[in-house]
């Protein structure tokens, strides 16, 4: 009889920090839509404050204390203007992100998402004039035409909304082609995780002027609801907990994986939280607006095809 081949350790180890990845991602995602729908507590630029701060201080754990990366320092004070820059248009992903969530359900948030690809293709060729081959060009016609299906049969669908989701997308693809052009020389270059130690701060100073000026009295609200339900404060530790897990978990998750298998594990997580989120907050989905949203996966599953082949 042949031996029974058993997964090696490092197998497991792989395994478990998809698992963690997939977890992290999806449950900060359905926990910043409870608490900015369903919980009642309206105010995403304070959310968004709060993830920042834990990003700053548990990254600080991470690298000065625990030492999981080594430290890189800010050469330059050009350097600094330019990690400053790439903070701004973060924070308005993220806040913009927030923002959709008190309107939109999590399935079509995630449909929106989806088309990151195509705004990528866009910024880099108006900031850098890069040019793709034109098959990668044609398969961003279904990542598109879906989410246009899609919006057509969302029974949720919210104007507001829904320009806060694609304002978000296009923010986080413009920070990947301004990342890439700010930080390419060798003496700038920074890891993920060095780069959020030196960005959640700036995040921070930002976004709290912000959040005084448009979220008057937040912090004496969030007190009050504390004295009537103090699990108000455990949902919003855990959940600024989780932010800073799903960037440290995508880094791990990058490391120890190809890029390859991070884009199909990157796709198949949309699909993943659309569904879960269906489950749990049983909001009403039409066939045509799933259609759509299958579309823009196949769509997106084609793009990264194409550019792995024009990269080959």
């Amino acid at each position: 009889m042949s031996a029974i081949k058993t997964p090696s350790p490092s197998r497991f180890f792989t395994i478990g920090l998809v698992t963690s990845w997939y977890s992290s991602n999806i449950g900060v995602l359905l926990l910043n839509k409870y608490l900015l729908s369903n919980y009642g507590f309206k105010y995403p630029i304070f959310l968004t404050m709060c993830h920042m701060t834990a990003c700053a201080l548990l990254s600080y754990i991470a690298i000065a204390w625990l030492k999981m990366v080594p430290m890189q320092t800010i050469r330059s004070r050009v350097q600094f203007f330019k990690i400053s820059a790439l903070s701004f248009i973060f924070c308005g992903s993220v806040v913009s992100g927030n923002i959709s969530l008190r309107y939109l359900p999590v399935s079509f948030n995630q449909a929106i998402g989806a088309t990151t690809p195509f705004f990528t293709a866009v910024f880099a060729y108006l900031m850098t004039l890069k040019k793709e081959a034109w098959l990668t060009y044609i398969t961003l016609i279904p990542v598109v035409t879906g989410v246009i299906i899609a919006s057509g049969g969302e029974p949720s669908f919210h104007l507001f909304g829904f320009i806060m989701c694609i304002g978000a997308t296009a923010a986080r693809a413009l920070k990947t082609v301004v990342q890439g052009i700010l930080l390419s020389s060798e003496g700038e270059k920074l890891n993920s995780m060095n780069l959020l130690l030196y960005m959640a701060p700036i995040a921070v100073v930002l976004l709290l002027p912000a959040t005084l000026y448009m979220e008057e009295n937040v912090v004496g609200i969030t007190i009050a609801l504390a004295r009537q339900d103090f699990g108000i404060v455990w949902l919003l530790l855990f959940n600024s907990a989780l932010a800073y897990f799903v960037n440290l978990t995508n880094f791990l998750v990058t490391k120890h994986t190809s890029a390859l298998t991070l884009q199909v594990l990157g796709n198949a997580k949309g699909a993943v939280a659309v569904v879960v989120s269906i489950l749990i907050f049983r909001n009403p989905v039409s066939v045509t607006g799933m259609a759509g949203y299958t579309l823009t996966v196949i769509g997106v599953i084609l793009y990264s095809e194409a550019k792995k082949r024009s990269t080959k």
